[in-house]
Order: C-alpha cells, then sequence, then structure tokens
C-alpha cells in the first residue's frame, strides 16, 4: 500500500512577516533615540597637590624635547603623531637621560588637552606630572629586581602582589556585571516589547494552524 500526498497549501502567516520586518526597526529606532551606538569612555587622570611632591619630580634632570601645542587638534595633528612617536621610544628603551616637555598653548583647544591624555596612556607612560601649562615626561632607572608593576591611575603605579591582581579582576568583573544590569534597566520597555509580540506571535499562529484544511488525499 503506498500513500501519496498532495502538496500542502502554502499557508501566509500575516503577523509573523509583520513582526519580521518591523522589529528590526524599531529596535534600530529605538537605538537611535536613546544613544545606544555612543560610545563613551573615560581616562583616569591623577594630579597631585602636594608641593613637595612636585619639586621632587621636578628637580629631576632631564634633557627635555619640547612640544609646543597651541591650536586645534586638527592643526596639531602631526605634533601629536611626532609626540606619541616620541613618547614610545622613550618608554621602549627606558631613557633616562632625556624627557618630553608638552606645553599648552594659550589658545590651544580642549580636544589637544584630552588627546594628549589620550597618548600618554594609550603609550603607558609611567612618570609624568603637569605643572602649570605644561607637562613633564620622563623614565626612572629599572630596579635589578623587578616587582611586578599595575599602573592604575594615569601618572602613577603600586607594586601588585597576586592578591592585588585578584582583586581587580574581580572588580573588573562586577563592573562589566554591573555595566549589563545597566543596559538592561535602560531598554527594559524594548526587551519587554519583544517578549511581548513573540509571545502574541506564538499564540496567533497555533489559534491559525487550528482552523486550516490541508486538502491532503491518499491514494491506495
Amino acid at each position: 500500500m503506498i500513500k501519496e500526498k498532495t502538496k500542502r497549501k502554502r499557508i501566509f502567516y500575516v503577523p509573523g512577516m509583520i513582526s519580521l520586518l518591523l522589529i528590526p526597526l524599531f529596535c534600530f529606532y529605538h537605538f537611535y533615540k536613546v544613544d545606544a551606538f555612543t560610545v563613551y569612555g573615560s581616562i583616569n587622570a591623577y594630579f597631585p597637590a602636594d608641593s613637595k611632591m612636585i619639586k621632587k619630580f621636578l628637580a629631576v634632570k632631564r634633557n627635555y624635547k619640547v612640544f609646543d601645542l597651541n591650536n586645534s587638534l586638527d592643526l596639531e595633528n602631526k605634533k601629536i603623531n611626532d609626540l606619541q612617536f616620541a613618547l614610545r621610544k622613550l618608554n621602549r628603551v627606558n631613557d633616562t637621560v632625556n624627557g618630553i616637555q608638552i606645553h599648552l598653548g594659550k589658545k590651544m583647544k580642549y580636544e589637544v588637552y584630552v588627546k594628549v591624555l589620550e597618548v600618554l596612556e594609550l603609550e603607558k607612560m609611567p612618570y609624568y606630572m603637569q605643572y602649570k601649562d605644561d607637562f613633564f615626561v620622563l623614565m626612572m632607572p629599572k630596579p635589578k629586581n623587578k616587582p611586578k608593576l599595575m599602573t592604575i591611575v594615569c601618572g602613577s603605579g603600586f607594586l601588585a602582589g597576586d592578591v592585588d591582581q585578584e582583586y581587580f579582576l574581580e572588580q573588573e568583573r562586577k563592573a562589566k556585571l554591573e555595566q549589563i544590569i545597566a543596559l538592561f534597566k535602560k531598554n527594559w520597555i524594548l526587551f519587554a516589547g519583544y517578549l511581548g509580540l513573540a509571545i502574541l506571535n506564538i499564540l496567533v499562529l497555533v489559534k491559525f494552524n487550528k482552523k486550516q484544511n490541508y486538502n491532503q488525499k491518499d491514494y491506495i
């Protein structure tokens, strides 16, 4: 006995098609309205208020190469690139003879100041200080038995053992978890709407399919 079945009648599920088209558009519109695609960042900076510490730092003798910044970021772009290259070389060879002085002119834009901090952070410069309108960047001789160094703030460091590393790794994990929770709280209406649409589509699909006749025939 052979059973042969005809092709089933196509079902056009209208609610599902609407959801497939509208949900992505709704998501993009919502993300655009809440600036979800905007990336915010921060730079850790530390400026000591202790005058003795400042005098002690400035008392270190170095042959400083001066970078004079006194304009907008677009116009100072070449100097910034040269500065970053000089900082990278200073750090790589651990030059304890020369140093870098960054002068911030009166006409300098704030964006240039932020860029300088960013470059110092990117090149992982361990020793620098701002004094009035100048940054002074230098390197210190490395000890013979080099301990583990973990930089926690821009321009300063402290010795960190395994316990400290575990502590900061745990803090980083907590920060990521808090970021995920904050994202969910900020966009909870979007997730709730998507879940509601999914449940509605499932219920309508089940109800819709129960009412269909598939015109199915058997042949012997």
